[in-house]
């Protein structure tokens, strides 16, 4: 499969990216329901990997200013190892771009920084808990906006 990500088109596309959500972190990681879901899904930019008309792969972006937050990436377990996380971390970084911001940060699995780190994140912070699961704060410098 080739992967390309872009944002939701739709209120489908946007359901299943999160019963995607609901089945990676919640079903494979144990992570409470109740910490998965919060207020920033209804105002995110919500990116997704889309197979044969199924959602296979996730991520949200959510605006802080001339920041932009990158969370809750998820790939099917299928579609893991195809290249579709580095695909939606390059979308993100296009995204981010495009609404203006100047950098974009993520809060990492630990086990998965090498991914971010080969797309250019750096790691700025120390190790925390989220739900159980050690992670790393990330992030990387956008170029800035071009003056028309």
């Amino acid at each position: 499969m080739t992967a390309a990500a872009r944002p939701a088109a739709n209120q489908d596309e946007i359901d299943q990216a999160l019963a995607l959500r609901l089945s990676v972190f919640v079903g494979e990681q144990q992570v409470p329901v109740e910490e998965e879901f919060d207020r920033f899904d209804a105002e995110a930019l919500h990116l997704v990997v889309v197979d044969r008309g199924e959602v296979v792969a996730t991520c949200r972006l959510v605006v802080d200013r001339e920041r932009i937050k990158l969370g809750r990436m998820a790939v099917e377990q299928q579609s893991r190892r195809q290249g579709i996380a580095a695909a939606m971390l390059r979308e993100a970084d296009d995204q981010a771009a495009r609404l203006g911001a100047t950098q974009i940060t993520l809060a990492a699995q630990r086990y998965v920084t090498a991914l971010d780190e080969q797309a250019d994140y750096q790691p700025y912070d120390e190790p925390f808990d989220d739900a159980g699961i050690e992670h790393i704060w990330l992030s990387k410098q956008l170029p800035a906006p071009a003056v028309d």
